[in-house]
């Protein structure tokens, strides 16, 4: 099963750019996942699992790089979604 999710990150610092640059930077290294970042967010899609697996991963390790910060996430079925991601 496909898995499609649109993410924002919201570092809770002033120095706020270079955390989520390095965020996509990550994703996009990933050779299975497919990353477009837009102004307002990154859409990643990959099988189910893996990206679950891979965005916890780096979800935990830019809260350890950063301390706080927030993350808007919408998961989607990409199965059922059209081929345009």
């Amino acid at each position: 099963m496909k898995l499609v999710a649109e993410i924002s990150m919201y570092p809770l610092n002033e120095q706020y750019l270079a955390p989520i640059q390095t965020f996509i930077d990550r994703l996009n290294s990933y050779d299975n996942l497919k990353v477009v970042t837009t102004a307002t967010s990154t859409t990643v899609c990959g099988e189910y699992l893996s990206t679950m697996q891979l965005l916890a991963e780096e979800m935990q390790r830019s809260h350890q790089e950063i301390g706080q910060g927030i993350f808007v996430c919408k998961f989607l079925n990409g199965d059922k979604m059209s081929s345009e991601i």
